[in-house]
């Protein structure tokens, strides 16, 4: 069974630990003493009373309820665990006449107590000691005090020592211990896996809790956290797979699992807070709805689950939905980025902080002094010459094994071999690089999809037109108005013409217009390339892919109709060929089987002869394996000489060549296609961003032309009051002392006649604004390459806001300021098309255009396939 805790600095840091093995208490001093009597000396088994009465009190203190101390506990076992490896290698234990027989090891299983192993094998007593300083670790973890840094740090250490000892007992004592007829699961392979990976995650889990509470950045935090969530993963395949299957109470699945999908979103949630500050929001979205996805599909699985873990995943799953909430909004508004699926993305960052401990030294035994004048040391080295005599027959056979298999591949590969008789089948299938390539076109719309791309590019450069014209419309009213009131006045019309003052703005225009031109003869060819290639690229428009294949088909005229018995001669011959294969991978589990289960130990400790005659007979029993393996290559290599000759005739009959041919070109026909589709839609994508950037461009300077249009009509309409009031024989002080004609926003002191207001009326009413509405041109804009913070910076300013000033209302035509080469309202056109057309400077990396409409029109942009997230 296992107990859980939860330590008091938060919900989520809930943990298990394991509970002991129970054991009934057996005997050992009487049957060692008579066997050292027997076999040596009773002088002997005198001199050797005390390690006899320890080895006593050690088993008898190991079958008491344990020590309320598990630290005291914990020492106990490592010492009968290195008394037990002594006892080993100098007491034969087993159901030999010969041996000692009269011991029976008994352990009842820790998580279904009703089921018990019973070995006359210390082997089993050795795992079962392993297994419990194991648990005897994890219960050390778990009285630390983790709510401080310090706890967390004792409490990882002990889970990496739990850790060391199941990954000690998997590796030295469970195949051995399961080699009896009487065996417990808790002791399997499997299971000592199992409760590593379990060891390491609540390891790690701890590293994390402090990594949080150092405010280590996300990123960081993020790769611990997939770890942990890793780890758990892990022991949840074991959990689910047999031998465990329906061995553990669901509340341990249900932990796991929790746990796993807990710290996979926990992931994605620390590695979307680094992907929000790096300003990466569609890969931002994508792993905030991985993370919630698979909280809620965790959660349906929850079922006896501790109340604190739900707790501290419906908390996780509210942040993870604040900031989806957020990213999608800003997303929505300002980047317009395409999200991935979540299939698509790479996996999470990994890092992990802990091992298993390696238990070795702590094991060691080498240096205990018990039972040394017993038995020499040379049984022990005989035992290890022995397994490197094993090591090598195995090594070497396995080496032969593995030659086969890849000299197989390699010739059938050479042979084009099953592929023409799956292409004979109409079974082919493309490459898998090309068959991905294909299937990642055609999901994105593939060629038939380019017209609404095209049509996307028509909208965007008509209303550019549009706000152009717009623009330029403005200027042309103005100065129709300033000269029929020049005209109308003649020389008491004294201000500046406006072809003087909207030159600079004129010049912009024209090169915007010019831009369009060029945009325009671009389009012209990206439609003319996808008319010209439509034929090339109406291949990928297959499905499946595999229908644009030539067919392997069988020859229209036929002498002996021998067709059908070759291809089912060949066919059998790779059949047989299939099985050597499943043969030569069974001889290699069969190798490692048996030296999985080869123990002469017992046959040193009690051998009288030499250990030479001994080693030749336990290694003969390889031989007929070996023989085995020799035998099957034999019989693959024949094989393949028949499957030669016989694929020779079957390429004669099929004209396998012509086939080939045709099958390359149709490859190559295939990536020709889709180089062609990714080119057309890069220069698409290009012109698609170029029509964007300029449309910002065209309404900045389209909002200037507004202002410079609205403060003209304020001082036509001052000047005309004043035009008129000389014409009726007024004379003002005021206005001989100030100019011609006061400033915007100066007030007027004097009434004003009817004739005044009858003017005023029908000239271009605007309000009156606080601060001239005409400046000279703004400084390029920021690219997205370079935004501010998208979530903690201040409000900006609007972009046409300038401060108050009390100068004239234009500048002079001498001061007029002409844009910068390179800034971005005259920015060439769009370099998506592979030639000499545009020759703009390259975007900056990660900018995205923005909503590509700002006026009403019949286009709606987000209906096309580009647009959508």
């Amino acid at each position: 069974m296992a107990a859980a805790s939860s330590s008091s600095a938060t919900v989520t840091n809930i943990m298990l630990a394991i509970y002991e093995k129970k054991t009934n208490s057996i005997d050992l001093y009487r049957p060692l003493r008579q066997y050292i009597c027997f076999t040596y000396s009773e002088r002997e088994a005198v001199n050797l009373e005390d390690d006899l009465s320890t080895v006593k009190t050690l088993r008898s203190d190991i079958e008491r309820v344990p020590d309320p101390a598990p630290t005291t506990r914990r020492d106990l076992l490592i010492s009968y665990f290195k008394a037990l490896c002594l006892i080993e290698t100098r007491f034969p234990i087993s159901p030999d006449r010969d041996h000692i027989n009269s011991i029976q090891f008994t352990w009842f299983d820790a998580f279904k107590q009703k089921q018990k192993a019973v070995q006359q094998n210390i082997h089993l007593e050795k795992a079962a000691i392993l297994f419990n300083l194991g648990a005897v670790y994890s219960q050390i973890g778990l009285s630390y005090d983790r709510a401080t840094v310090e706890g967390r740090r004792q409490a990882s250490h002990a889970f990496i020592a739990a850790a060391g000892s199941f990954a000690f007992l998997r590796d030295n004592a469970s195949t051995k211990a399961s080699m009896g007829n009487s065996t417990t699961v808790d002791l399997s392979v499997e299971c000592a896996g199992m409760l590593e990976r379990l060891m390491l995650a609540q390891a790690q889990e701890c590293v994390f809790e402090n990594t949080i509470a150092k405010g280590s950045t996300p990123g960081v935090c993020a790769k611990i956290s997939r770890q942990v969530g890793l780890y758990y993963e892990e022991a949840l395949a074991a959990l689910n797979a047999a031998p465990l299957k329906d061995h553990f109470e669901k509340a341990w699945i249900a932990h796991v699992q929790l746990k796993a999908a807990l710290f996979y979103a926990e992931a994605c949630y620390r590695y979307g807070l680094e992907l929000h500050e790096k300003e990466e929001i569609a890969e931002e979205i994508a792993r905030l709805r991985s993370g919630v996805s698979t909280l809620t599909e965790a959660k349906k699985s929850s079922k006896g689950a501790p109340a604190q873990l739900l707790d501290a995943i419906s908390k996780l799953e509210v942040y993870l939905n604040r900031n989806l909430e957020r990213a999608m909004k800003e997303n929505d508004r300002v980047y317009l980025m395409r999200v991935p699926s979540p299939s698509s993305l790479p996996p999470l960052p990994a890092f992990s902080m802990v091992k298993s401990m390696q238990m070795n030294d702590v094991l060691d035994a080498s240096k205990e002094k018990m039972f040394a004048s017993l038995v020499p040391d040379s049984s022990a080295k005989a035992l290890s010459r022995y397994t490197e005599m094993v090591d090598d027959v195995i090594r070497t056979q396995a080496e032969k094994l593995q030659q086969g298999s890849e000299l197989t591949r390699v010739r059938l590969k050479e042979m084009d071999l099953p592929d023409s008789i799956l292409a004979l089948e109409g079974n082919f299938s493309l490459p898998e690089d090309l068959k991905n390539e294909v299937e990642k076109v055609q999901a994105s719309g593939g060629p038939a999809g380019l017209e609404a791309e095209l049509q996307q590019l028509r909208d965007l450069r008509r209303v550019n037109q549009e706000l152009l014209v717009q623009t330029e419309e403005l200027l042309q009213k103005e100065a129709a108005e300033d000269a029929q009131f020049r005209s109308q006045f003649g020389t008491r019309w004294t201000r500046p013409q406006s072809s003087t003052l909207t030159k600079s703005l004129q010049e912009r225009l024209n090169k915007f217009a010019a831009n369009l031109k060029q945009a325009g003869e671009s389009d012209v060819r990206i439609e003319r390339s996808v008319r010209e290639h439509s034929s090339l690229m109406s291949i990928l428009n297959h499905r499946p892919i595999e229908a644009a294949l030539p067919s392997l088909s069988r020859p229209i005229m036929s002498l002996d109709a021998n067709e059908d018995a070759i291809v089912g001669a060949l066919k059998q011959s790779l059949r047989q060929l299939e099985t050597l294969g499943a043969q030569r991978a069974g001889l290699e589990d069969m190798l490692k089987e048996m030296k999985r289960k080869d123990d002469i130990l017992p046959k040193l400790m009690t051998s009288t002869g030499s250990y030479e005659d001994l080693f030749r007979k336990e290694i003969a029993k390889y031989d007929h394996i070996c023989e085995e393996i020799a035998q099957n290559i034999e019989a693959q290599e024949q094989l393949l000489m028949q499957i030669q000759v016989q694929n020779e005739e079957f390429g004669a009959v099929f004209n396998l060549e012509d086939y080939k041919a045709s099958r390359e070109k149709c490859y190559k026909q295939i990536q020709a296609a889709l180089a062609k589709c990714k080119e057309i839609k890069e220069n698409i994508n290009e012109g698609l961003k170029f029509y964007v950037t300029l449309q910002d461009a065209i309404n900045n300077i389209k909002q200037q032309c507004s202002d410079f249009v609205m403060t003209r009509n304020i001082q036509c309409r001052e000047m005309m009051e004043d035009v008129q009031r000389q014409m009726a024989g007024f004379n003002f002080q005021d206005r001989e002392s100030t100019g011609p004609y006061p400033s915007v926003g100066q007030p007027r002191q004097n009434p004003r006649s009817s004739t005044q207001q009858l003017t005023e009326s029908q000239s271009i009413s605007h309000p009156s604004p606080q601060t001239p509405y005409y400046r000279p041109p703004e400084q390029p804009m920021h690219g997205y390459g370079h935004p501010p913070p998208p979530y903690t910076a201040p409000q900006q300013p609007s972009p046409y806001h300038v401060p108050p000033s009390t100068v004239a209302p234009y500048p002079p035509p001498h001061a007029q300021q002409h844009a910068p080469v390179g800034h971005e309202y005259g920015q060439p056109a769009y370099p998506g098309w592979r030639g000499p057309y545009y020759n703009a400077p390259a975007e900056q990396s990660g900018s995205h255009p923005r909503p590509p409409y700002t006026i009403p029109n019949p286009y709606h942009p987000h209906q096309s396939g580009y647009y959508k997230q």
